[in-house]
Protein backbone atom coordinates (compact mmCIF):
# COMPACT_ATOMS: atom_id res chain seq x y z
CA UNK A 1 0.00 0.00 0.00
CA UNK A 2 1.39 3.29 -1.05
CA UNK A 3 0.63 6.17 0.95
CA UNK A 4 1.07 9.57 -0.88
CA UNK A 5 0.28 13.12 1.51
CA UNK A 6 -0.31 16.35 -0.54
CA UNK A 7 0.90 19.68 1.07
CA UNK A 8 -0.92 22.79 0.39
CA UNK A 9 1.06 25.78 0.10
CA UNK A 10 1.46 28.20 2.90
CA UNK A 11 -1.22 31.06 3.85
CA UNK A 12 1.44 33.91 3.88
CA UNK A 13 0.59 36.14 7.00
CA UNK A 14 -1.35 39.35 6.28
CA UNK A 15 0.32 42.05 6.01
CA UNK A 16 0.11 45.03 8.52
CA UNK A 17 -1.83 47.71 6.70
CA UNK A 18 -0.18 51.09 6.55
CA UNK A 19 -1.91 53.97 7.58
CA UNK A 20 -3.20 56.42 5.15
CA UNK A 21 -3.10 59.27 7.61
CA UNK A 22 -1.36 59.27 11.23
CA UNK A 23 -4.69 59.29 12.80
CA UNK A 24 -6.03 55.78 11.24
CA UNK A 25 -4.48 53.34 13.58
CA UNK A 26 -4.63 55.63 16.96
CA UNK A 27 -5.97 54.13 19.91
CA UNK A 28 -9.65 55.55 20.27
CA UNK A 29 -12.08 55.31 23.36
CA UNK A 30 -14.09 52.59 24.08
CA UNK A 31 -17.51 54.11 25.35
CA UNK A 32 -19.09 52.11 28.50
CA UNK A 33 -22.43 52.76 30.10
CA UNK A 34 -21.40 55.31 32.19
CA UNK A 35 -19.34 57.22 29.93
CA UNK A 36 -21.15 57.50 26.92
CA UNK A 37 -22.42 60.26 27.64
CA UNK A 38 -18.82 62.23 27.64
CA UNK A 39 -18.51 61.16 24.35
CA UNK A 40 -21.66 62.19 22.83
CA UNK A 41 -21.45 65.74 24.40
CA UNK A 42 -17.81 65.91 22.96
CA UNK A 43 -19.38 64.83 19.10
CA UNK A 44 -21.35 68.22 20.01
CA UNK A 45 -18.27 70.21 20.97
CA UNK A 46 -19.03 70.58 24.57
CA UNK A 47 -16.66 69.45 27.84
CA UNK A 48 -19.15 68.07 30.11
CA UNK A 49 -17.96 66.39 33.67
CA UNK A 50 -20.34 63.65 35.16
CA UNK A 51 -21.58 65.35 38.79
CA UNK A 52 -23.93 64.35 41.84
CA UNK A 53 -27.34 65.23 40.97
CA UNK A 54 -28.34 64.35 45.10
CA UNK A 55 -29.45 67.64 46.70
CA UNK A 56 -27.21 67.59 49.29
CA UNK A 57 -24.20 66.89 47.37
CA UNK A 58 -23.83 68.09 43.60
CA UNK A 59 -19.76 66.73 43.62
CA UNK A 60 -18.32 66.33 40.39
CA UNK A 61 -16.69 63.12 39.51
CA UNK A 62 -14.15 62.00 36.77
CA UNK A 63 -14.25 59.31 35.71
CA UNK A 64 -17.96 58.70 35.27
CA UNK A 65 -19.38 56.01 37.03
CA UNK A 66 -23.00 54.88 38.23
CA UNK A 67 -22.64 55.79 42.06
CA UNK A 68 -21.24 58.87 43.28
CA UNK A 69 -18.57 58.52 45.79
CA UNK A 70 -19.03 60.56 48.51
CA UNK A 71 -23.05 60.61 49.14
CA UNK A 72 -24.05 56.76 47.10
CA UNK A 73 -26.42 58.64 45.24
CA UNK A 74 -27.17 56.95 41.59
CA UNK A 75 -28.88 60.01 40.46
CA UNK A 76 -25.84 61.92 37.98
CA UNK A 77 -26.08 64.55 35.64
CA UNK A 78 -23.46 66.51 33.22
CA UNK A 79 -22.29 70.20 33.73
CA UNK A 80 -21.07 71.51 30.95
CA UNK A 81 -17.10 72.90 31.63
CA UNK A 82 -15.62 76.01 30.14
CA UNK A 83 -12.96 74.01 28.45
CA UNK A 84 -10.57 76.19 30.10
CA UNK A 85 -7.64 74.60 32.40
CA UNK A 86 -3.37 74.65 32.76
CA UNK A 87 -1.27 71.63 32.07
CA UNK A 88 -0.75 69.76 35.55
CA UNK A 89 1.41 67.48 33.86
CA UNK A 90 3.44 66.09 30.59
CA UNK A 91 5.23 63.47 28.96
CA UNK A 92 7.25 62.79 25.83
CA UNK A 93 6.14 59.23 25.06
CA UNK A 94 9.86 57.55 24.11
CA UNK A 95 9.62 55.37 22.23
CA UNK A 96 6.27 55.19 21.16
CA UNK A 97 4.88 51.96 21.27
CA UNK A 98 2.93 51.31 18.37
CA UNK A 99 3.66 52.60 14.60
CA UNK A 100 1.03 54.87 14.15
CA UNK A 101 2.34 56.62 17.04
CA UNK A 102 5.95 56.39 16.29
CA UNK A 103 4.90 57.99 12.59
CA UNK A 104 4.18 61.19 14.45
CA UNK A 105 7.02 61.25 17.23
CA UNK A 106 7.86 63.34 19.15
CA UNK A 107 4.46 64.34 20.50
CA UNK A 108 3.50 65.54 24.16
CA UNK A 109 0.71 63.72 26.52
CA UNK A 110 -0.56 66.16 29.22
CA UNK A 111 -2.73 65.82 31.91
CA UNK A 112 -4.77 69.27 32.29
CA UNK A 113 -6.46 70.10 35.20
CA UNK A 114 -9.98 71.88 34.82
CA UNK A 115 -9.98 75.97 35.81
CA UNK A 116 -13.94 75.02 36.32
CA UNK A 117 -12.82 71.91 38.98
CA UNK A 118 -9.40 71.24 39.70
CA UNK A 119 -10.00 68.21 41.28
CA UNK A 120 -10.59 66.32 38.00
CA UNK A 121 -7.38 66.06 35.64
CA UNK A 122 -8.51 65.20 32.01
CA UNK A 123 -5.25 63.06 29.73
CA UNK A 124 -4.56 64.67 26.10
CA UNK A 125 -2.41 66.22 24.10
CA UNK A 126 -1.54 69.69 23.07
CA UNK A 127 -1.50 70.25 19.61
CA UNK A 128 -1.44 73.61 17.58
CA UNK A 129 -5.19 73.48 16.24
CA UNK A 130 -7.74 70.87 16.69
CA UNK A 131 -6.66 68.78 13.64
CA UNK A 132 -3.15 69.18 13.81
CA UNK A 133 -1.00 66.12 14.07
CA UNK A 134 0.09 64.75 17.54
CA UNK A 135 3.44 66.44 16.77
CA UNK A 136 2.71 69.84 15.81
CA UNK A 137 3.55 71.57 18.82
CA UNK A 138 7.51 72.13 20.02
CA UNK A 139 7.93 70.32 22.79
CA UNK A 140 10.32 73.24 23.95
CA UNK A 141 6.59 75.16 24.42
CA UNK A 142 5.17 72.83 26.71
CA UNK A 143 5.42 74.01 30.24
CA UNK A 144 3.66 73.08 33.88
CA UNK A 145 0.80 75.12 34.86
CA UNK A 146 0.48 76.94 31.27
CA UNK A 147 -3.08 77.73 30.05
CA UNK A 148 -4.97 75.62 27.47
CA UNK A 149 -8.27 75.28 26.44
CA UNK A 150 -10.28 72.42 24.88
CA UNK A 151 -10.66 71.32 20.90
CA UNK A 152 -12.30 68.88 19.48
CA UNK A 153 -10.84 66.30 16.56
CA UNK A 154 -12.30 63.81 14.49
CA UNK A 155 -10.19 60.61 14.72
CA UNK A 156 -11.83 57.58 13.50
CA UNK A 157 -15.10 58.48 13.74
CA UNK A 158 -15.06 60.25 17.38
CA UNK A 159 -14.48 63.22 18.73
CA UNK A 160 -11.68 63.45 20.94
CA UNK A 161 -10.66 66.67 23.14
CA UNK A 162 -7.55 67.81 22.75
CA UNK A 163 -5.86 70.92 24.04
CA UNK A 164 -4.02 74.43 22.22
CA UNK A 165 -2.51 76.97 24.49
CA UNK A 166 -5.24 79.58 25.08
CA UNK A 167 -4.94 82.90 23.66
CA UNK A 168 -4.02 85.55 26.14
Amino acid sequence: MTTTSTTTPATPPPTPATPTTPTDELLLPVPDEDGAPFWEYAAQGELRVQACAAPTCGKLRFPPRPCCPHCRSFDSEWRLMSGRGRIWSYVQPHPPLLPAYAVQAPYNVILVELADAPQIRLVGNLVTSADAPLDSMDPARLRIGARVQVVFSETGGTAVPRWVLEKS
